[in-house]
């Protein structure tokens, strides 16, 4: 009995209620992040009505930088810092963004939605591979079930019909899921080395930005002005300031203030998100294939991120 008096006056005590309204918070915070970055896809079909995938995604993080800017920290990395955060930005921003989007020119909004569900899987396998961490049998049991849903999904793409995915699109888009699993582990390296979340995100956002300007001025020309409609510029700064600048540091900030194993189950929203806009604002349609192969994936990620012990926090990818 003394015991359970001396825990519930420490479960009473102020430290103890300040740490769950951070909780709260942090909760509130990563899941304002997956409802921005279920949005994505959505913008990103509407700009493409007059832009190609190389402008949409620079004007995407135009507006994202403009968003940074005012709260970008001084960067205090080393040399060889510099060096794995150039490769990450690489990877995380020019090359992920131009594959994912390129695969959504191809396929619809709520087959890329579903694919990127496969995310927290990849993340674990990366780990798994890479950084040694300990995949268990519910581990590899998700890993079939996700590879699973991605082959059925795939496979109903193939049927065709209106609102069809399309077998291209769909694996640009887990494509670029497998390049930012690099990211994400540079990334993870760099904070392990001391670096803060906040000072990794933003400069790799900001140098993988001045990596694809060139790229995409030498590939596409010149962004168009004139002509595109509010709707389009609508999409454009809602990608950068919402999806991208927002979203990350809504995710980043939330994260370290809940178990990322609980936290990870946000990323449940962007799939779900997504296709719903697809398929009940787009007009798209899903197959039973499609259905089944999301169901697939969404329940693997709910396995993974609610079983077991908690990974490694990990920077959002997305």
């Amino acid at each position: 009995m003394p015991s359970l008096l001396k825990e519930d006056h420490a479960d009473s005590s102020p430290t103890h209620r300040r740490r769950a309204i951070a909780r709260r918070f942090g909760y509130i915070a990563c899941a304002i992040a997956g409802c921005f970055w279920g949005t994505g896809f959505f913008f990103g079909k509407i700009a493409f009505t007059r832009l190609g995938v190389g402008h949409y995604v620079l004007y995407r993080f135009i507006f994202a930088c403009l968003g940074l800017l005012p709260i970008v920290e001084a960067p205090r990395f080393s040399a060889r810092e510099w060096r794995l955060l150039l490769i990450g930005a690489f990877l995380g921003v020019p090359v992920q963004f131009i594959v994912q989007f390129q695969g959504l020119k191809l396929t619809t909004v709520s087959h890329a939605a579903l694919m990127v569900g496969t995310m927290p899987v990849i993340l674990a396998v990366g780990a798994h591979l890479f950084a040694h961490e300990r995949l268990d049998l519910k581990g590899w049991l998700a890993l079939f079930a996700s590879t699973a849903g991605i082959v059925l999904i795939v496979l109903s793409a193939g049927h065709g019909g209106i609102g069809g995915g399309n077998i291209a699109g769909d694996l640009l888009v887990v494509l670029a899921l497998i390049i930012a699993l690099g990211w994400v582990l540079i990334n993870q390296r760099l904070m392990v080395l001391g670096r803060s979340p906040m000072a990794v995100t933003s400069w790799t956002l900001l140098t993988g930005s001045a990596m694809l300007f060139p790229w995409v001025l030498l590939r596409d020309g010149l962004p168009p002005v004139r002509g595109l409609g509010w709707h389009v510029w609508f999409a454009v700064a809602a990608s950068g300031l919402l999806c991208t600048a927002a979203a990350t540091l809504l995710w980043n900030w939330g994260i370290h203030r809940v178990p990322a194993s609980r936290a990870g189950v946000f990323l449940n929203i962007e799939p779900a998100l997504g296709t719903i806009l697809g398929v009940a604002v787009l007009g798209e349609h899903l197959g039973p294939g499609a259905y089944l192969g999301g169901a697939l994936i969404i329940a693997a990620v709910i396995v993974l991120t609610t079983t077991g012990h908690a990974p490694h926090e990990l920077p959002a990818a997305t």
